[in-house]
């Protein structure tokens, strides 16, 4: 019997059925090193910059929600993405200087049989933002289009109705004055694969996998044909989606406050440092389409 999660379900996958190119690039990678080819950087960024340019944008992001709170704006930032893409780090990073009164994080578990019988978009309703409120949904509705559909949690009738209301859905958000962000963050093959590696191997870490990671890393292909199709609907007008390559999590997280201040004209923004996302590794739909299945 095996002392790591899983009985080492993810070190078996690495050995016995990784495909060979994942498995090279993770056993000659160095620690820095960025394993997608594809990816615009070969190393991670400089973590002295790294740690200074984070700074100078959380006291954004703390001048921000200030301006958030006096003016009663409501304001809702949807993380969405791959596993192992960096969603729970980047939201740490915006949220840990905030006051947590008014900036709080949004992680609903499985539904229960109640939740399960109402319409599905209404238990995320009551976890939107109220006036001088920023949410931070880690998944969301979202989870309908990708994962639910992935491994049969849903009906396809189920998801093409989901696939029907949500333009409208998100189009009321939007028009009542929630300022929404969506963010999806896209990491390659290996990078995932290491990134669980290392999840399975630090017991500060297990907690973090689930049954679902385990199963998804036999369902690569089932996942980008399901996120493709998710992204391509879910981008609008009022609602467009943000494509962040989260290979690097040290640009992913500066690229993503980046992306969320960057929309809000608050009071003494520095619009020098806010700036916009590195187009290398920020887009839209495209990005992903781009670099969905190299790694």
């Amino acid at each position: 019997m095996s002392d790591l999660p899983f009985d080492g379900a993810i070190t078996r996958f690495f050995e016995d059925e990784a495909p060979e190119p994942v498995r090279k690039a993770i056993k000659s990678a160095k620690k820095d090193s960025v394993l997608d080819p594809s990816y615009p950087y070969r190393h991670r960024m400089d973590k002295d910059d790294y740690k200074d340019t984070l700074e100078a944008l959380q006291i954004e992001l703390v001048k921000c929600l200030s301006w958030v709170r006096q003016t009663g704006q409501r304001v809702a930032v949807v993380f969405e993405g791959r596993d192992a893409a960096g969603k729970g780090g980047s939201i740490k990073r915006v949220r840990e200087n905030l006051n947590p009164r008014a900036a709080s994080v949004v992680a609903l578990s499985t539904p229960t049989d109640h939740e399960a019988r109402q319409w599905y978009f209404q238990r995320y309703i009551q976890h939107l933002p109220a006036g001088g409120e920023i949410k931070l949904f880690d998944r969301s509705w979202y989870n309908r289009g990708v994962v639910e559909h992935v491994f049969g949690f849903c009906t396809p009738e189920q998801r093409n109705c989901f696939f029907r209301q949500l333009p409208e859905f998100e189009h009321m958000l939007v028009e009542d004055g929630i300022h929404l962000v969506k963010l999806w963050l896209n990491v390659g093959r290996a990078e995932q694969l290491r990134r669980f590696l290392d999840r399975e191997g630090d017991p500060l870490k297990q907690w973090k996998l689930s049954t679902i990671d385990v199963e998804g890393l036999k369902k690569w292909d089932a996942y980008s044909d399901a996120i493709g199709e998710t992204l391509s609907i879910g981008h609008s007008f009022a609602a467009p989606w943000t494509v962040i390559r989260a290979d690097d999590k040290r640009r992913a997280r500066i690229a993503v406050i980046r992306q969320i201040l960057s929309g809000l004209d608050y009071d003494a923004k520095n619009h020098d440092l806010v700036g916009t996302p590195d187009p290398r590794i920020c887009g839209g739909p495209d990005m992903w389409t781009d670099n969905a299945n190299h790694g």
